[in-house]
């Protein structure tokens, strides 16, 4: 890695043409990535260098901070970076807490983040994620949490029984979720687990959902493209990256609803909401607040790297951060 962000040309060309003829001055955009080659990376960096606009990109965790009084500055490499109108954050699961300092940063400086830390937060935060969709009447599976080992059994009950999901608050793309589907072997599961002290979630099982869900692409608070995910032979996971396969779909209004309620309730101007389809409407399972572009752009055939690049044309203003890093 250089000394200076990364100003490469991205090797994947886009299949979509720009649907936008809308103009604006040209913006000075930054990335926070730790792979410039991936999939979604590129092609932000090319919808915004084919809408006049620059965007480097810095490893997160090569970036170090001067927190000063009233001077916060950002290094990459040993330079000072300069001033940018607006920061994308594709913050790796595994590094959250860093990154999120970083963001913090930018914001403190001014820079307008397409997802605030503040809603990043929220949403990396398993537990705290479902407590506010529940909040906000939000559809979810039952969903239980405990310390205690000794009410399993009760959690178990709470959750409606098995076949059972048990995930780790930690776990990402599918990683620790596991499927019990007799009440003994959920007992056994959730007891190893607390046994080691690691935190679970234990939620009811959507049966009817069939081992598919729907991911829905949420900017600016409207529903830009949906598709179907199906888990691979045997595998009730829907993760693409897990031998699923996508598809194509037009979602109801409920769904829709759901979708941009969730992400309004997070505080996330661009999310990926996945949700499941139950016999008493749609579930949320999760909001990721760096959601891939492969998947979605290949499937719906829509251009969601150009609608994120318009979304900062018509909202990215020096210090609009709602929270400026604060919370």
């Amino acid at each position: 890695m250089s000394g200076t962000p990364t100003t490469q040309q991205p090797k994947q060309t886009s299949t979509t043409p720009n649907p936008y003829n809308t103009k604006c001055d040209a913006m000075k955009l930054v990335m926070m990535a730790r792979n410039p080659r991936l999939y979604s990376h590129t092609r932000l960096k090319q919808a915004a260098e084919e809408r006049g606009h620059s965007l480097d990109i810095v490893n997160t965790l090569s970036c170090y901070m001067n927190i000063a009084s009233r001077r916060p500055e950002i290094y990459y490499n040993g330079s000072k970076l300069p001033h940018y109108d607006a920061v994308i954050p594709r913050i790796g699961a595994s590094i959250t807490f860093y990154g999120l300092a970083v963001l913090r940063q930018f914001e403190m400086m001014g820079v307008y983040p397409l997802n605030e830390s503040v809603a990043i937060g929220r949403s990396r935060d398993k537990l705290r994620s479902l407590q506010i969709l529940a909040r906000d009447g939000i559809g979810l599976p039952n969903t239980t949490f405990a310390h205690d080992p000794k009410q399993t059994q009760k959690v178990l009950e709470l959750a409606g029984g098995s076949p059972l999901v048990i995930k780790l608050l930690e776990g990402t793309q599918g990683i620790g979720v596991v499927l019990a589907d007799t009440d003994r072997s959920a007992k056994s599961v959730v007891e190893a687990f607390r046994g080691a002290n690691v935190n679970i979630l234990v939620q009811e099982f959507i049966k009817e959902a069939g081992g598919a869900d729907i991911r829905a692409f949420v900017i600016g608070g409207k529903v830009v493209a949906a598709m179907r995910r199906q888990g691979g032979a045997d595998d009730f996971r829907s993760n693409l990256h897990r031998g699923g396969f996508a598809e194509k779909i037009k979602i109801s209004p409920e769904e829709r609803s759901t979708a941009v309620q969730a992400a309004k309730s997070m505080g996330l101007n661009v999310c990926g909401v996945d949700m499941l389809r139950s016999d008493r409407g749609p579930v949320v399972m999760e909001v990721n607040s760096s959601p891939g572009l492969e998947g979605i752009e290949r499937t719906s055939g829509v251009d969601i790297a150009g609608k994120i690049i318009e979304f900062l044309e018509a909202n990215a203003r020096p210090g609009k951060t709602r929270t400026r890093g604060k919370g």
